[in-house]
Parts: C-alpha cells; structure tokens; sequence
C-alpha cells in the first residue's frame, strides 16, 4: 500500500504491481520491464511510463549501470490491467501489443499517450488470398478469440496463442472492449488509431452469433465493400468494377442503334386554312448484330460519359434502350455511395 506521493524510478525485468492499491498520487519511470497491474487499486491518478535514457547514479556522475539488463530493449511492456479501474491510470510509452483488458473498468477513461503500441493483424500473406488481412491495431483478445474459433490450423497463422489462464471471451465481450479503448482514444484526439478500434468492434459484431441475421448480413456487406468505411482501395475498387460493368452493358446493350430524331407529320392544308404538325421522336431502337460489332469508339465514348454522370448522380441526358434506362437507374444509386465510402475511408485516416 502506497498511501503518499511516490515516484518509482526502476530498471528491471518484471515488475509487479498486481494487487497493490495506491492511496496517492504516483509515477512510475520504468525500464526494460514487464508490469503486471492486475487487481491494482488505484485511488488517486497513477502514471506508468517507459523512461527513454538511463537513470542517473547516486554515486557518481554518470548514469546507472544496466549492464545485467544489456541485450534487452529498454522499453516497458504492460501485460495485464484486469480488475483495475482505469479512470485514474494514465499509460506513456507503453507497448500494449500482449496486454490484457478484459476485467478492467472505465476503460473509456484510460489516458493513453505518447507512443503505446498495440498488437497488429498478421503481417505474413497466405498462399490463397494474400490480401485476406490488412493492416490495423487490435487488442490481444481479438488474437485470443481468432484463434480458439479457428476451425483450421491455417486460420490461426500470425495470431497470438491464448495463454492458460486467459478467460475466453465471446465476441461480444471483445467488442465492447474495443468501444471503450476506442472512446479513450478518441478522447486523446487519436483519430486514426480509434478507426482501427471501430474496425475491430465492428468485426466483433459481424462474428456474434446472438446478434440478429439481418444484422450481420449488413455488416457482411459494409465490411465487403468499403471495410466498414475505413478501406478506401476496397470502396474504390467496387467502384471501378461497377463502373467497367457499366460501361460494358451500355455499349452492348443500353445505347440506342442510331440517335432517335424528332420527327415532324402534318397534313396540307388549303390556302388560309389552319396548318397542324406533330413532332415525335421515335423510341430508341435496340442494337442488333454481334456483339463484337458494338464494341466501337463511338459508342464507348457516349456509355462512359452516362457512367461518369451516373456517379455524380445526375441523369446522363442521353437516350437510352430499355435495358439502358435501367441500368443508369442502379448505376445513379450504387456508384455514388461507393464514391462516398471512399470519401469517408480518406476522412477517417486524415481527420485531427
């Protein structure tokens, strides 16, 4: 029990704070350690942070010898802060990367700063679908839940083994993790880093069997198109694909044979009488022929300029078959909320 102000200045191992209560303020400067705090008891704001150069020695004026620590990097690693209301606990520096959160409270107000790793997603590419990953923070039980679920060994590759006496979590209990890191990161105005964390909830949610079916076909479809809005490659390239779909079914099929011309019929009338005419303009007649045969410049040119209208969601102002009508009515919806999703995608990775 710490029941007055305390700075800890130490470079060692392991440190152990698990169990410990804090009736004060307190700052541990750490080196080279791995800090367990679980069911620490913190009752006045703590702060634990990696010191970057060496202690000075009290006997003499160079810094403290850590010549039985040489070989190890200096940084500090946290490991657990299970049971800890983490309302009063600030981290600085602080690789993440195996820590556990599950059982820790107030979450949504743990003070992150500096530079805290977290764990990532597999870096090594599968032979069959080398983009399955891509690249984000998570937390370590997302490591833990993947691969206790996985029904294949190969599915587990790049994820961190649970240790023994890591509880096993549903994917529910990891997305409401991943809701509170992420409100503590937003918090800290670490923008990039909390879309990560709302990735991962969102996978969560996406893999919760309690959670309506209509649910997580919706999310299927958000995580497929656009990576839940944080992917702008994915978004851009369901674009182009839709664009090019486009394109090829206005060439083939949308766009009239000829450009339909009014057509002005009347009848002749005697000398001072009333003259009536009538203008029409024919519906468009659908391209016949071989297929080949309609592929042309020409027609190319007209179906991409419909496509480029479709995606700032206007009409193209061009006559169109049947088929082709239709077709710009679901290029008009479809093509500009995927430009959307790739908007949104830039913005979250920009924004302050």
């Amino acid at each position: 029990m710490f029941d007055q102000p305390v700075t800890v200045e130490m470079a060692a191992r392991v440190v152990s704070c698990a169990r410990t209560r804090w009736a004060s303020t307190a700052t541990l400067h750490l080196r080279y350690a791995q800090v367990d705090l679980r069911d620490a008891v913190l009752e006045y704001p703590v702060v634990v942070a990696a010191r970057p150069d060496p202690f000075p020695s009290l006997h003499s004026d160079g810094p403290l010898s850590e010549a039985e620590l040489s070989g190890r990097k200096p940084g500090v690693r946290l490991t657990s802060v299970g049971g800890v209301d983490a309302a009063h606990l600030a981290l600085h520096t602080i690789d993440l990367s195996v820590c556990r959160f599950a059982g820790a409270i107030h979450l949504d107000q743990l003070r992150v700063d500096g530079w805290c790793a977290f764990a990532t997603t597999p870096t090594d590419r599968g032979r069959r679908f080398p983009w399955r990953w891509s690249r984000r923070n998570t937390l370590t039980e997302e490591h833990h839940w993947r691969v206790r679920s996985a029904r294949r060994p190969a599915r587990a590759r790049g994820w961190t083994a649970p240790p023994q006496d890591a509880p096993e979590l549903p994917p529910a209990a990891v997305a409401t993790l991943y809701r509170q890191v992420r409100k503590s990161l937003e918090d800290g105005k670490n923008e990039p880093d909390a879309a990560d964390f709302y990735y991962g909830e969102c996978e969560m949610r996406r893999h919760d069997t309690t959670r309506p079916q209509g649910e997580r076909a919706l999310l299927t479809a958000y995580w497929a198109l656009s990576g839940y809005g944080l992917r702008a490659t994915r978004a851009l390239v369901w674009l182009g694909a839709a664009m090019a779909a486009t394109v090829a079914v206005m060439v083939l099929w949308g766009l009239p044979v000829d450009e339909p011309k009014p057509t002005t019929t009347g009848r002749q009338a005697a000398v001072g009488h009333q003259v009536t005419l009538t203008t029409d303009t024919p519906d468009p007649v659908n391209p016949t022929g071989p297929l080949p045969d309609r592929a042309t410049s020409e027609r190319f040119e007209k179906a991409l300029r419909v496509v480029i209208n479709s995606v700032v969601f206007r009409s193209s102002g061009q006559d169109l078959t049947t088929i082709g009508t239709y077709t710009e009515m679901v290029s008009r919806l479809a093509e500009p909320v995927l430009l959307g999703l790739a908007v949104l995608a830039v913005r979250s990775r920009v924004k302050r």
